[in-house]
């Protein structure tokens, strides 16, 4: 039988939860308006034994709001890995346990990492419950290539490392996704304008929210628009990756070609210049065959 305390409410509407199958629920929670949750996320939350939330008082305004009464327990950076081995074994005992952050999707610069390897190395089922994500709703807003990106947080909040951790970064082709304190937000885009130049970027504040917005530019123009800037709320940075690299000019590449043949084996020369031209092998080993039947 559904335990009638185990539902929730929606503009006033009272539903039943049906009960959840054993396992961790990972889910995905509001990044700021309070519609954006699945009905699925709904029951989940409202059928769960335990709630994990990255900070009850946090989650108490979403929960509360639902009419969700689910027991609540915090779970951090804190305490997650002490607290793992237990969750683990309640799942085992049969229990359904959620797993949500202060917003958005757990594990994305959110605690959540350590439960969920205790899980899988314990062979227990781990369940995703898709949802809103501030990664994915600026990547799409940012009028920047979706078809290969890569997210990397919160970069260093030191200038020295964040430095470092951007000039890294530097040859990367995706399209690039940070997440950013408002605190923070002008040093490192002054920081990525320095350093990348004029690539194209966009900087989406307060997602999902009234005073949601969308700053599109090249860096050092988004630079200068954030210098000395207050805002409010986490940022989320979307940087264009970097250019392809031109085509080497094919006289130039053939001749320190037929140079290297002069002096090594076909396949030596042909492997030392494809390397160095950065070439597909196969055009550079057709290239030497024509030159070694010219001979």
């Amino acid at each position: 039988m559904t335990d009638p305390t185990q539902g929730y409410f929606i503009a006033g509407s009272a539903f039943t939860a049906p009960p959840l199958s054993p396992g961790l629920y990972v889910v995905a929670t509001p990044i700021g308006n309070l519609r954006d949750i699945t009905i699925r996320a709904l029951e989940t939350l409202a059928a769960a034994s335990v709630i994990l939330c990255e900070d009850t008082r946090m989650s108490a305004r979403l929960l509360d709001h639902y009419g969700i009464k689910a027991r609540r327990v915090a779970l951090h950076e804190h305490n997650e890995r002490a607290k793992a081995d237990d969750i683990v074994a309640r799942v085992a005992a049969g229990q359904a346990i959620a797993l949500i952050s202060d917003a958005g999707t757990p594990l994305l610069s959110d605690p959540g990492f350590p439960l969920i390897r205790a899980m899988a190395e314990a062979n227990q089922p781990v369940f995703p419950i898709p949802g809103a994500s501030a990664l994915l709703s600026a990547l799409v807003v940012a009028g920047l290539p979706t078809d290969a990106f890569a997210f990397h947080g919160f970069l260093p909040p030191k200038a020295g490392a964040r430095a470092n951790a951007l000039k890294a970064l530097s040859d990367s082709r995706e399209t690039m996704v940070f997440y950013e304190s408002p605190r923070r937000l002008d040093d490192t885009l002054a920081a990525m304008a320095e350093l990348w130049g004029n690539r194209q970027a966009a900087v989406a504040l307060e997602l999902t929210k009234r005073f949601e917005r969308v700053h599109r530019g090249t860096l050092p123009e988004l630079a200068a628009t954030f210098a000395g800037a207050e805002t409010k709320g986490e940022a989320v940075i979307v940087v264009a990756g970097a250019d392809a690299p031109a085509a080497p000019d094919a006289a130039d590449w053939q001749a320190a070609l037929t140079a290297a043949m002069e002096n090594q084996p076909l396949r030596a020369a042909v492997d030392e210049v494809t390397k160095n031209f950065g070439l597909k092998r196969k055009e550079v080993y057709d290239a030497a065959l024509a030159l070694k039947a010219e001979k």
